[in-house]
């Protein structure tokens, strides 16, 4: 991955965890890895653990492969239930409510936040 792409990555990771804590959310975890891939953020709020996908585009990629929120199709969804999964087992809480959300962030010229959207519950 370029570096420009991981930069503008990073960037939106941030603009999201500033938000969704602006909003109440507690950040549980950022980039947690496990041997079946990487969940973006965990957060939570009240009882709940929410798992986001966070998806950044360039202004000058935006359009080119459909919308941020597009990317997040069947086959990436399943992967972060999977991984969810695996975080759950991590952390030893198997009957904790959880929910999906995606944010799509859309970053302009001088690194500008232009758009933010984020889908609770999204799958």
């Amino acid at each position: 991955m370029s570096t420009n792409k991981q930069r503008i990555g990073k960037l939106g990771e941030e603009e999201a965890c500033r938000r969704l804590m602006e909003a109440g959310y507690t950040i549980r975890e950022m980039n947690w890895r496990s041997r079946r891939g990487e969940l973006d953020i965990v957060a939570a709020r009240g009882e709940k653990l929410i798992f986001i996908e966070v998806r950044t585009r360039g202004a000058t990629s935006a359009g080119r492969f459909g919308s941020a929120a597009e990317s997040v199709d069947y086959r990436k969804q399943q992967q972060v239930r999977v991984i969810a999964q695996s975080y759950l087992q991590y952390i030893k809480r198997f009957d904790t409510p959880i929910q999906f959300d995606v944010i799509a962030i859309l970053v302009g010229e001088d690194d500008v936040i232009q758009e933010y959207r984020h889908y609770e519950a999204a799958f």
